[in-house]
């Protein structure tokens, strides 16, 4: 079936209900002068919800995503589950030569990470190639279908992105990802690897230590990068081993409180970015969508049960892909491991290295991410030409 256009549009009586909801939220108490120490301050939630109450305009953020984002929907079928309703962009380059890229969110993302990226990507210019993007949108995050039973792991999504490739007609193609979309598109690289994905990058660098490592060969900054994941396992990896063992538990919270859901979700924005300039009307977006989302917020818990208690956990498993590799290194990132690690990671044939940015590459650092990716396929790229016949100009 052919993909079906798309316009983001929530209706009214949902948009009454979150009012409504928010109207009655009750909010705790908080220790004197406890800043972060705690988790997100008081004044930060009292703010967000006072705004997305009175002032924050849905109607207006839906339309600009419907205006900038060309988006669609399309069945696309996976072994073991039957069909799928999938929501993604699709932006096409003016470049007949271009070259297809499927790019795949993670969490607490949604297709709104590529918003910044697209434009880029699909530049035309003599000075850079040019790329036919899809974002997808992962099955139970924002508006895509969520599986209805157990067993959807990170195989599954896999092959719901390298279907949608195939369906929009490009058998040969070339993946981005952070986060889960690192590991998604690993899997991509490994299984659907040389036939239909060409090569991948990635801007979520891991990595275990290589045979024989030492801590005394490992430079001062990457030192500093080790012990920033450190920090982070001990003070803020908790959320993980809640939606790996109890998502449906911590499910009812976030789908029938959105101030939950929002003090969740803000969290991970807040901490995660690298002193990213966060507007209050970008955070009640992104929340937004996870809010009036088709599967509901749980949906998209559900990944890191199956992956990590039942699946192949974070780092995946078996052999590093052989297709080409590209890593974009942010310091600010929760895990930051030395190049000799990461170079484990499978055919790393071109490194990016940049002085900021964390987590959310994609939308804090827009430009440094799209370059590298230029870089890694343009003229005297690592990776130029790996998708025969599509140069990017």
């Amino acid at each position: 079936m052919a993909e079906t256009p798309y316009k983001i549009s929530i209706p009214d009586a949902l948009l009454e209900r979150l009012h409504k909801k928010l109207e009655l939220s009750t909010l705790p108490d908080e220790l004197e002068n406890s800043g972060w120490d705690y988790g997100v301050p008081l004044a930060d939630i009292q703010r967000l919800v006072a705004r997305w109450t009175n002032g924050y305009d849905w109607r207006h953020h839906e339309a600009l995503l419907n205006t900038e984002l060309p988006q669609f929907t399309r069945p696309i079928s996976v072994d073991g589950h039957g069909t799928l309703a999938i929501h993604y962009v699709h932006q096409r380059s003016e470049v007949v030569g271009a070259i297809p890229l499927l790019f795949v969110h993670g969490w607490p993302g949604s297709f709104l990470e590529a918003r910044k990226i697209v434009p880029l990507l699909t530049q035309k210019s003599v000075d850079h190639p040019s790329f036919h993007v899809v974002a997808l949108g992962l099955p139970g995050f924002g508006f895509s279908e969520g599986a209805s039973k157990s067993g959807f792991n990170i195989a599954q999504h896999a092959e719901i992105g390298n279907n949608l490739m195939l369906a929009l007609g490009y058998n040969e193609y070339v993946a981005q990802g952070g986060d889960w979309g690192h590991v998604i598109t690993r899997k991509i690289a490994q299984v659907y690897g040389g036939k239909h994905c060409k090569a991948w990058h990635t801007n979520t660098v891991m990595g275990d230590p290589p045979e024989g490592f030492a801590l005394d060969t490992l430079t001062d900054k990457e030192k500093e990068g080790l012990a920033r994941a450190e920090v982070f396992f001990k003070t803020g990896g908790a959320y993980v081993q809640q939606q790996a063992t109890q998502p449906q538990t911590l499910g009812y919270a976030l789908a029938d409180s959105p101030v939950g859901l929002l003090a969740w979700i803000y969290d991970r924005l807040a901490t995660w970015a690298d002193n990213y300039p966060w507007d209050d009307d970008e955070v009640l977006t992104w929340i937004s969508i996870y809010w009036f989302s088709r599967a509901g917020p749980i949906g998209s818990l559900r990944i890191y049960f199956e992956a990590i208690s039942r699946g192949d956990g974070l780092a995946g498993s078996g052999a590093p892909p052989e297709i080409p590799l590209g890593l974009s290194h942010f310091p600010n990132d929760l895990v930051v491991v030395p190049k000799s690690w990461s170079r484990k990671l499978g055919n790393v044939v071109f490194d990016g290295d940049h002085d900021g940015g964390g987590h959310f590459a994609a939308y804090e650092k827009p430009v440094e991410l799209v370059d590298d990716i230029r870089r890694m396929f343009g003229r005297n790229g690592p990776a130029f030409g790996v998708v025969p016949g599509l140069s990017g100009y």
